[in-house]
C-alpha cells in the first residue's frame, strides 16, 4: 500500500533560494527546508506540502503575502501547466544569478574542489525563441484544466498537438504558441492540427495504442534550412500523403520533409526507417564557414548561437598552438572536434553512437578537414592503452560528456594519460564535480564559466579547465 502523506499548511514562510531541478527553496518553522515549484524567492507565502521526507519537504504555495521583486511576467499563456520554462516568471539577470550559485555550490560543496575566480555566466542573447529543435506530441483526449472540469460548458475539440504534462505519460497539453522556436514553428504545428481536425485524420491515444498521427518535430537552422517530420502510428498512403502534400504546398519553404511510420509501443524514431517526402533528407547547420550536416536523427546543440559561444569558450580553453595532439571524447557528430581542428596538429574523436561518428566523417570530409580522425565505440572500453599507443598520447583532452558524467575507468585512464590540459565541458555540473573530484590530486583548476543554453529554464552548461600540476 502507498504511503500517504499528511498535508501540513507552513503560513507566511519566505522563499530563500532556488536550488537544483528549477524548485524554489524555503524552511518550515521546524528547520527543514521547504522545496517549492511556483514561488521566486523572495515571496513570502503560505505553502501547502504534498510530500514529507526526513529531511525535507515538497509543497505548494497556496497564498502570496508578498511578492519577490525578482519577479517578472510570463509571456507564455501556457506557463504553470507546461513544464517547459518553470522560470519565465523570474528575471532573466536573477536567472542567470542562481545559475552561477548553482554551478559554484556544486563544485565547492559536492566536489569539495578549489577554484579560481568564476567567470561571470555568459547569458543567451535570445531568451526567447531560441531553440532549433522541437518535438510534439499528438492526442486525441488533451489535458483539460480545473475550470474546464468543473464547467457545464462544451469543452470543444479534444484533440492536441503539444507538449507533455510533467510527470504524466499520456496527458498533452494543447499548445497554442510556444515561445521557445522562431517562426514559422508555431504557424506549421497550428496547420498541421487545423489540417488533421478537417480531414478527419486520427490523433494518437497513447493508453489504448490508436490513431494514425503521433508526434510532429520541426529544426530550424541558422542557414534558414527547415526540416519536419511527422510520425504516424500506422501506414495510411492516401491520408499520410493528404497531409504531407498540404505541408509541402502550405510551408515551401521547408527543405527537408520528411516522416516515419513507428509501430512500436514508443515513439523514439531512432530504430525506425525515415523517409523523405520531399527535399533533402537533412538540413546544413554553419559555424565559421564550417557546415554540419544534420540529419532527423543527428544531435545537435539545440541553441545554436549559444553552441558558437560554448565552443569558442572551449577552444579558448585548450589554448591550442597548433602544435598538439587532440582527444575529444564524446564527440557526438564531431562539432567541437572540427571547430578546434584549424588550430591543433590532429584531432582525434570518440563516442558511442555509430550514426553520429558516420556523420562526423561525413561532416569533416565536406569541410575539407583533414586532421580529424573519429572512432566509435563505448568509452570505458574502446579509450585504452592500446588506442592510445594506437593513435599516440594527446597534449589535450576535451571531454563533454552527458548528463551521467564520465565512467570512472575513463577518468582514470585520463590520469593514467596525464595530458597537460584537460578541457572539462558539462551540462550537469553535479556529476562534474564528482569526476572533478577524482582529478583534483594531479590537476588544479585554472578556469571555470557557466553558459546559459536554456533561458527560462534552470539547466545550465559549465566549462572547466585543468592544468596538470
Amino acid at each position: 500500500m502507498a504511503r500517504r502523506t499528511k498535508k501540513e499548511i507552513f503560513t507566511n514562510v519566505e522563499v530563500i533560494d532556488a536550488g537544483a531541478k528549477g524548485k524554489t527553496i524555503a524552511k518550515a518553522a521546524d528547520g527543514k527546508v521547504i522545496f517549492l515549484s511556483n514561488a521566486v524567492p523572495g515571496d513570502v507565502v503560505d505553502v501547502q506540502s504534498f510530500k514529507k521526507r526526513k529531511s525535507f519537504y515538497e509543497g505548494k504555495a497556496i497564498a502570496f503575502h508578498k511578492l519577490s521583486d525578482k519577479r517578472t511576467t510570463p509571456v507564455c499563456e501556457h506557463f504553470g501547466v507546461c513544464g517547459g520554462c518553470k522560470w519565465q516568471d523570474m528575471g532573466y539577470e536573477h536567472q542567470l544569478y542562481y545559475k552561477q550559485k548553482e554551478v559554484e555550490n556544486n563544485l565547492i560543496r559536492l566536489g569539495h574542489l578549489e577554484l579560481p575566480e568564476v567567470t561571470p555566466i555568459l547569458g543567451s542573447k535570445n531568451q526567447y525563441f531560441y531553440r532549433n529543435k522541437m518535438e510534439f506530441s499528438f492526442s486525441d483526449s488533451r489535458w483539460l484544466t480545473l475550470e474546464e472540469i468543473q464547467s457545464d460548458g462544451d469543452l470543444g475539440d479534444k484533440n492536441a498537438l503539444g507538449f507533455h504534462i510533467p510527470g504524466m505519460w499520456d496527458k498533452i497539453l494543447d499548445i497554442k504558441k510556444c515561445h521557445l522556436q522562431a517562426d514559422p514553428s508555431n504557424a506549421i504545428r497550428n496547420a498541421v492540427k487545423d489540417f488533421a481536425i478537417k480531414n478527419d485524420l486520427e490523433f494518437f491515444n497513447t493508453r489504448n495504442q490508436t490513431g494514425l498521427l503521433r508526434t510532429l518535430m520541426i529544426r530550424t537552422s541558422s542557414t534558414g534550412d527547415i526540416m519536419v517530420l511527422v510520425q504516424f502510428f500506422k501506414e495510411d498512403q492516401i491520408k499520410r500523403e493528404l497531409l504531407m502534400d498540404h505541408l509541402a504546398e502550405t510551408f515551401p519553404e521547408i527543405t527537408a520533409l520528411l516522416y516515419v511510420v513507428n509501430e512500436k509501443a514508443n515513439d523514439t524514431i531512432y530504430d525506425q526507417e525515415i523517409i523523405c517526402f520531399k527535399g533533402q533528407d537533412h538540413i546544413f547547420e554553419e559555424m565559421e564557414g564550417l557546415k554540419f550536416k544534420i540529419n532527423a536523427k543527428s544531435f545537435y546543440q539545440t541553441n545554436s548561437d549559444q553552441a558558437y559561444e560554448l565552443y569558442k569558450i572551449t577552444r579558448d580553453y585548450a589554448g591550442l598552438t597548433g602544435e598538439e595532439l587532440v582527444y575529444d571524447l564524446y564527440t557526438g557528430t564531431g562539432t567541437i572536434a572540427q571547430f578546434v581542428a584549424k588550430q591543433a596538429k590532429k584531432v582525434i574523436g570518440v563516442e558511442a553512437v555509430p550514426d553520429a561518428i558516420t556523420a562526423a566523417k561525413q561532416n569533416a570530409q565536406l569541410n575539407g578537414i583533414e586532421n580529424v580522425e573519429f572512432y566509435v565505440g563505448d568509452m570505458k572500453q574502446v579509450f585504452n592503452d592500446t588506442f592510445i599507443k594506437t593513435h599516440g598520447h594527446p597534449d589535450v583532452i576535451i571531454t563533454d560528456p552527458p548528463r551521467d558524467g564520465m565512467h570512472k575507468d575513463v577518468v582514470q585512464q585520463i590520469l593514467n594519460i596525464g595530458p597537460k590540459k584537460i578541457v572539462y565541458v558539462s551540462c550537469n555540473s553535479a556529476t562534474q564535480a564528482r569526476d572533478l573530484a577524482l582529478m583534483k590530486e594531479d590537476y588544479k583548476i585554472t578556469k571555470v564559466r557557466p553558459v546559459d543554453m536554456f533561458p527560462q529554464t534552470h539547466h545550465v552548461e559549465n566549462v572547466v579547465l585543468l592544468e596538470r600540476r
